[in-house]
């Protein structure tokens, strides 16, 4: 039996013989573990204690009869608040050596060790104080209940105090390493996913949960749609994904919506509730199942947790703007060109590249009905369009808006027929009040037949898409490798006469222009000449529409036009003497604004007699928006300069026009003049075209002129000059002049 005794109002304990009972009590409570070899000290202590309850809980006894016995309770029993730890058990010091063991190598800093012994000779008590880690060291003889009660509450005060602080540190700490996780999530899924897998940790308890969010559009943040689960872990993974609505479990959603409603936070027995919301006004709640009572220091770190959580989800959300930003047309809605590129990407590096293929489609002279209609209308159309297509195509078709008025196209090829593309826009688009009917050019490629990657094939078929807007447009083209060859030719073409132009590499040739009647020598024709370094010319119909498409032709056109007025002011002074110098000009330069200025201004600044000029404008050039035309024509002639109609023929003028435009001279095209003396409908056209000339008082020259017959058949006609071969190749300007010199009174020989 155990007996209490009383000393001066104390209670001693009197150990007797009683078997001692296993680990007590069986319900929750403070773990004290009793290490020592003594068995009537297990029962006195446990039979002292047992009743007792410190800080609102009772005691949980271990018993250990040697270190060893201890060592594998420790390492195998978590949270042992306190060891009851005899110093004299196996040896004079075991207990003592003990302790090194339990801080050391077990690494138990929190729980609180006090040690007793029966000899205190062996371990002198400051010592032991000073020298290991232990809360108390008391004589087995001083421990009275009241002290014993007293030790050990002030023993588990402590321990509760440092495992309050050592989980705050391990809670802030994973926190710390949790939002790093987290913000590195962009996805919402992913993240939701952390953000589940994280609070789990933090509580110790087994992932088992969901968040919900509202998932409206990234794009308009005002925009609110249902409630969608976005993350889901344990029981509630199967409902990723789905409507927060079809949630079979009423006590959830009372409890979501409850959180929702107060806007706060809701810790209830069976469950914790999280409420989030960002700047950007959107909501999401965490719902976490737990049967665990949660204590305020894991309300508070619960709290820090959810101010990460927030800005986690706030940078999730801006991340879902900026991507749709970033991939979206916001006109449209269909992916834009950085998509359509990703995705073309995708495609080629995966195992589905054999059998797909891309298309560009081009809606045609979309300008022109935004300048009719308004931009706002145009816009409509587009997403009309856009609609459309999708309507069309649904989800077996990639479609995305990758230019102002281009849509992108990528799918299989057994899904893609061009010419159902073509036909899809036979019937008219409803804008307002309009009908608008259009047609589209489309240019298509199998990406196993593209180079590059995905900004690659998109270059493949954009050069496909142009061939299809050549000449006839709303039709369909097939990419062919053919065509990267021949566009890599233009580029280099186009980067040579750049460099050609600014370099000055380029020069002037000149051929004769003869008076029929007299063989006398009254002009020249300037032409421009581009030698490569090995010896070869370009022809001028190969770089002069490359010189226009690039813009190059503005520059170079003033630089022919003044070469060529210095030219004949060096003639003058070398005796040559005075002669028409004609130049052509092209289409964009005639257009350009600021053309008649660079006439004049190059006129008066090199002292060039104007009467002395003439340029030569194309019948298609002239015959193009005759008003304008005109307009230009009587500037140019005001300033004393004449205008020749070159490749006369070959167009639709009429004598109305004609009369309306200040011209004065027609040039046969070298077309008809070689049909001259052959029995073809063609022959008679150089009749009418001198009879033309003498009836609106304009003279008429022929080019091209190569035998003495087409000479004598112009003349017969009553042509009035010539040039060609017959008389003279074109010759750069010091053979000109050696050739000039030559003639006799500057006459060539006739017949």
């Amino acid at each position: 039996m155990i007996h209490l005794t009383r000393n001066e109002g104390d209670e001693w304990l009197d150990l007797e013989d009683e078997e001692t009972a296993g680990v007590e009590p069986v319900e929750p409570g403070w773990r004290v573990l009793i290490v020592d070899d003594e068995e009537d000290v297990h029962r006195a202590t446990t039979f002292a204690l047992k009743d007792q309850v410190i800080l609102g809980k009772p005691l949980t006894f271990l018993h250990a009869h040697s270190s060893a016995d201890a060592r594998l309770i420790l390492s195998s029993v978590p949270d042992i608040a306190v060891i009851l730890l005899d110093v004299v058990m196996e040896s004079e010091d075991s207990g003592l050596r003990f302790v090194r063991v339990i801080r050391e190598e077990l690494m138990m800093t929190e729980t609180r060790i006090i040690l007793r012994t029966g000899q205190p000779g062996y371990a002198p008590e400051l010592a032991a104080i000073r020298d290991y880690d232990i809360n108390d060291y008391k004589t087995k003889s001083e421990l009275t209940l009241t002290r014993l009660v007293t030790t050990l509450t002030t023993a588990i005060r402590c321990f509760e105090q440092i495992r309050m602080i050592s989980n705050s540190r391990r809670g802030l700490n994973l926190i710390v390493r949790s939002a790093a996780d987290l913000f590195a999530r962009r996805a919402l899924e992913t993240f939701s996913e952390g953000v589940l897998t994280q609070l789990s940790a933090l509580l110790g308890l087994r992932p088992d949960g969901l968040i919900c969010a509202q998932n409206g559009s990234p794009l308009e943040p005002t925009q609110r749609e249902d409630w969608y689960i976005v993350g889901a872990a344990g029981q509630y993974s199967h409902l990723i994904n789905q409507r927060l609505s079809t949630m079979p479990n009423p006590l959830v959603l009372d409890a979501i919506h409850r959180a929702v409603m107060a806007q706060g936070n809701l810790y209830e027995p069976h469950c914790t509730v999280l409420y989030l919301k960002g700047v950007s006004e959107r909501e999401a709640v965490v719902y976490l199942a737990s049967n665990q009572h949660l204590t305020d220091d894991d309300r508070q770190l619960i709290e820090v947790f959810c101010a990460n959580i927030s800005i986690g989800f706030e940078n999730v959300t801006l991340f879902q703007k900026l991507n749709a930003v970033a991939y979206t047309d916001p006109l449209t809605g269909l992916a834009n060109r950085a998509r359509f590129i990703a995705l073309l990407d995708e495609a080629l590096e995966g195992e589905q590249r054999p059998s797909h293929c891309v298309a560009l489609m081009d809606i045609d002279h979309f300008s022109e009905i935004n300048d009719a209609l308004g931009h706002a209308n145009g816009d409509l159309l587009l997403k009309a369009i856009g609609q459309r297509l999708k309507e069309t195509f649904g989800d077996a078709v990639l479609i995305a808006r990758v230019g102002a008025d281009t849509f992108g196209l990528l799918c299989p090829s057994g899904a893609l027929d061009p010419q159902r593309i073509i036909d899809l826009f036979n019937s008219p688009f409803a804008v307002n009040a309009y009908f608008l009917r259009i047609k589209v050019s489309v240019g298509l490629a199998k990406l196993s037949e593209t180079t590059g990657g995905g900004i690659g094939a998109l270059k493949d078929v954009n050069i496909a898409l142009n061939r299809a807007k050549q000449d006839q447009r709303g039709r369909f083209v097939w990419y062919a490798q053919a065509m990267a060859s021949e566009t890599r030719q233009r580029l280099t073409m186009l980067h040579d006469l750049r460099a050609v132009i600014e370099g000055q590499g380029m020069q002037l040739y000149y051929q004769p222009q003869i008076e029929l009647s007299s063989g006398q020598v009254i002009g020249v024709e300037a032409l421009l000449r581009w030698q490569l370094p090995n010896g070869q010319f370009v022809p001028p119909d190969r770089f002069i529409p490359l010189a226009e498409y690039s813009g190059l032709i503005i520059d170079l056109g003033e630089w022919v036009f003044r070469t060529a007025c210095l030219q004949q002011l060096e003639w003058q002074q070398l005796g040559v003497g005075a002669l028409r110098m004609a130049v052509n000009v092209s289409l964009s330069q005639f257009r350009h604004q600021g053309f008649v200025s660079m006439v004049k201004r190059a006129l008066t600044e090199l002292g060039v007699s104007p009467d002395m000029i003439e340029l030569e404008v194309t019948e298609s050039m002239a015959m193009h928006r005759i008003d304008e035309v005109r307009t230009v024509l009587r500037q140019l002639t005001a300033l004393g300069i004449t205008v020749a109609i070159d490749d006369f023929g070959t167009g639709f003028s009429s004598l109305s026009y004609l009369q309306r435009l200040d011209v004065n001279r027609l040039k046969i095209d070298r077309a008809f003049v070689n049909d001259l003396g052959r029995q073809s409908e063609r022959a008679s056209i150089p009749e009418m075209i001198v009879k033309l000339g003498q009836s609106l008082n304009l003279k008429v020259i022929a080019e091209g002129v190569e035998t003495p017959e087409q000479a004598d058949h112009l003349r017969e006609l009553g042509c009035d000059e010539v040039q060609g071969y017959l008389y003279a190749k074109p010759m750069p300007a010091d053979d000109f002049v050696r050739w000039f010199l030559m003639l006799p009174e500057g006459r060539v020989k006739q017949g």
